[in-house]
C-alpha cells in the first residue's frame, strides 16, 4: 500500500475553501500536520485548541510550542504569542473541516458510505463492506473496531466511537494514497454532535435503529436521535462529485421511534427496509439457526436468496440494510450483494461462539444498550435447545437509566442472569449491580434462583459456566471485541473472549489461556477506587 510521506501546506492554503468565514491575515507558515493533544504535537504541528469535559486545550498552548508546534488555533484571545494564533468561533467544529482541507479533501475523491445507530452499525458496516468487496471495488472501512485500508488493518483503540475529527481525515487520505474509491465509515452520535464527520462528503447514509443510549450525554431521546439524523443532513451538503454522487438514505421500516421522524427529515432521495412487506425492502421465508440465517429479499425491482453465517432476526435486518444501500445507492447487482453477505464470516465480538468442546453453547457478545440484550437473548434462544443464561454489567458514570432497563430484559428474556462487573469507573460497583438486581426483581428475577451478582467479570464466567447444562446458552455481553476495562481511572487489559477461554479452560480441565487481571479478583472496591 502506497502510504502519504508527511504533507506540508501553508496555513493561508488550509484556510481556504472552508464553509466558515476565515479570519482575517492568515500567514503562509508551512503546516506538517494537525493536533489536538499537545504531547501529540510535532515540530511544524497545527495545535487545535479546544474545551474538554474535564481539560482546557488552552492550557496546554505554552506546552505545545514548546513541542515544536508552527501554529495555534482556539476560541480564547491571545497575545504575545510566538508563533501565529488564530481565534475561531468553534474549533471543535472547524477541526473537521481544517483537517480534510490539510490533506487536500480526500472524501471529495471517494465514494462514502455512513452507517449509524444504535445497535448493529459494526456489523452493516462490515456487511457493507464485504459487498463491495465482492462486487470488485476498491473499498476501504472505518469502524469501531479497527480501519481497514488495502491490505492494512489497524486497531482504532481500546473504548473508541467515532475517532477524533483529524484522525478520520488521515485515514481518508491514506485511503486515497492507497487508490481506493469506495470507503464504509461508521459514525456514532458522539462523533455528529461534536462534529468530527461533517468534511466527510457522504454520497450514502444508512441508519440500523435509534433506541435507548447515551441519553446522560445528549439529554434526551430526541437529542440524540437529532444528532444521529445529521448524517441525512449532511447528504444536502455534500459536493457533485467526478463519479457522482446518489445522495441516498437508508432507513429502517421497523424502528418504530425512528421512522416517521427520518421519513420526514430526508430531503434527498430514500429507502427503507425492514422484515415486514410494507417496506421497500423486506425478507420473506426467513429460517434461524445456530449456524446462521437464511431468507429471501424482496423489493419490487428484484427477488434474491441470501445466506447468512450472522445469528438473530436483528442481523436479518443489518443485512437488509446493507443490501439496499449497495444495490439502490450503487447499482450492484443483487446476486453480488448476495455473494458479499454470505461471505462475512463474523464480527469480532459479536454474537461470537467460543468452543472447547463443552456440550453448551458459549457466546461473547457487544450488546450493551437495552435493545441489544434483549435481541442477543431473543438470538440465544433460538440458537439453544436449553436455557438461556445472561452474563452482563452497567458502565459507570454513563447512562444510569439503562442499568435497571437491561436487568428487566434480561429477567424477562433470560432463564438465569448473573449480574457484574462492566467498566465501573469511579462509580460503585456494588451500588450498579444493586441498581441492576431491583431492575431484575421487579421483573420476578428471585436472588439466588434465577439472579446472582458476582462482581468480578472473571468469576461471574466462571460462575455462568457452572450452572450451564447440555444444551443451554452462556452469553457474555456488553465487553465484546474491546481490549480493556476501566475500574477507578485505570484501563485495565481485558478481553471477554479470552476471559471466556480461560473459563471454559478451568471447567472443562483442559489447557486455555489465563484469566485476564482485574482489581477486582484481589482488592476491596474502596481500593481500587482510589486509582
Amino acid at each position: 500500500m502506497r502510504m502519504i510521506n508527511n504533507p506540508t501546506t501553508s496555513l493561508r492554503k488550509i484556510f481556504q475553501d472552508l464553509p466558515f468565514p476565515a479570519p482575517a491575515k492568515i500567514p503562509e507558515t508551512q503546516i506538517s500536520g494537525i493536533a489536538i493533544d499537545s504531547r501529540a504535537v510535532k515540530p511544524g504541528s497545527l495545535f487545535v485548541a479546544m474545551k474538554g469535559g474535564t481539560m482546557d486545550g488552552h492550557d496546554f498552548i505554552r506546552k505545545a510550542i514548546e513541542n515544536g508546534a508552527a501554529a495555534v488555533a482556539g476560541d480564547r484571545e491571545f497575545d504575545e504569542l510566538p508563533i501565529p494564533y488564530i481565534k475561531l468561533e468553534n474549533p471543535r467544529q472547524a477541526l473537521t473541516w481544517l483537517a480534510a482541507s490539510f490533506h487536500n479533501w480526500p472524501a471529495r475523491k471517494l465514494t462514502m458510505i455512513g452507517v449509524t445507530g444504535t445497535d448493529g452499525k459494526t456489523t452493516t458496516s462490515n456487511l457493507i463492506y464485504k459487498i463491495l468487496i465482492a462486487a470488485g471495488f476498491k473499498a476501504g472501512m472505518i469502524s469501531t473496531v479497527n480501519a481497514v485500508i488495502g491490505d492494512t488493518v489497524l486497531d482504532t483503540g481500546f473504548h473508541v466511537t467515532t475517532p477524533d475529527a483529524h484522525d478520520v481525515q488521515n485515514y481518508l487520505a491514506k485511503m486515497v494514497a492507497a487508490g481506493l474509491t469506495h470507503v464504509v465509515l461508521e459514525t456514532t452520535s458522539h462523533g455528529w454532535a461534536q462534529y468530527r464527520v461533517d468534511a466527510c462528503e457522504f454520497d450514502i447514509g444508512v441508519v440500523t435503529n435509534i433506541t435507548h443510549e447515551h441519553l446522560d450525554q445528549h439529554g434526551s431521546y430526541e437529542n440524540y436521535r437529532a444528532a444521529k439524523a445529521r448524517l441525512f443532513s449532511s447528504l444536502e451538503w455534500t459536493r457533485e462529485k467526478p463519479q457522482g454522487n446518489p445522495r441516498l438514505g437508508v432507513i429502517n421500516r421497523d424502528d418504530d421511534k425512528s421512522f416517521a421522524f427520518l421519513n420526514d427529515h430526508i430531503k434527498v432521495n430514500k429507502v427503507n427496509y425492514g422484515l415486514a412487506e410494507e417496506a421497500d425492502v423486506h425478507a420473506e421465508e426467513i429460517e434461524y439457526s445456530s449456524a446462521g440465517i437464511k431468507f429471501t429479499a424482496v423489493s419490487e425491482d428484484f427477488r434474491v436468496d441470501i445466506l447468512s453465517n450472522l445469528v438473530g432476526a436483528y442481523n436479518v435486518s443489518n443485512c437488509l440494510a446493507a443490501l439496499t444501500a449497495t444495490v439502490y445507492g450503487l447499482g450492484i447487482d443483487p446476486q453480488v450483494a448476495a455473494q458479499g453477505v454470505a461471505a462475512l464470516e463474523g464480527i469480532p465480538g459479536r454474537m461470537e461462539t467460543i468452543s472447547m468442546g463443552q456440550n453448551f453453547i458459549a457466546v461473547v457478545d457487544f450488546a450493551h444498550t437495552p435493545n441489544a440484550l434483549k435481541v442477543a437473548l431473543e438470538a440465544g434462544r433460538k440458537m439453544s435447545r436449553g436455557r438461556v443464561i445472561s452474563i452482563f454489567g452497567s458502565a459507570g458514570l454513563r447512562d444510569k437509566e439503562k442499568r435497571r432497563m437491561m436487568a428487566e430484559t434480561s429477567a424477562e428474556l433470560a432463564d438465569l442472569t448473573v449480574l457484574t462487573a462492566e467498566d465501573p469507573r469511579t462509580e460503585s460497583l456494588d451500588g450498579i449491580l444493586e441498581e441492576m438486581a431491583e431492575g431484575a426483581r421487579s421483573e420476578g428475577g428471585r436472588g439466588g434462583e434465577t439472579l446472582w451478582r458476582v462482581p468480578d467479570r472473571g468469576e461471574a464466567i466462571k460462575f455462568a459456566l457452572r450452572l450451564a447444562v447440555e444444551g443451554d446458552i452462556v452469553l457474555s455481553c456488553g465487553k465484546g471485541h474491546e481490549q480493556s476495562m476501566c475500574f477507578g481511572g485505570t484501563e485495565y487489559l481485558w478481553d471477554d473472549r479470552t476471559a471466556m477461554k480461560a473459563a471454559l479452560a478451568e471447567f472443562l480441565g483442559v489447557d486455555g489461556p489465563a484469566m485476564p487481571y482485574l482489581p477486582s479478583q484481589d482488592k476491596k472496591e474502596e481500593e481500587w477506587l482510589k486509582g
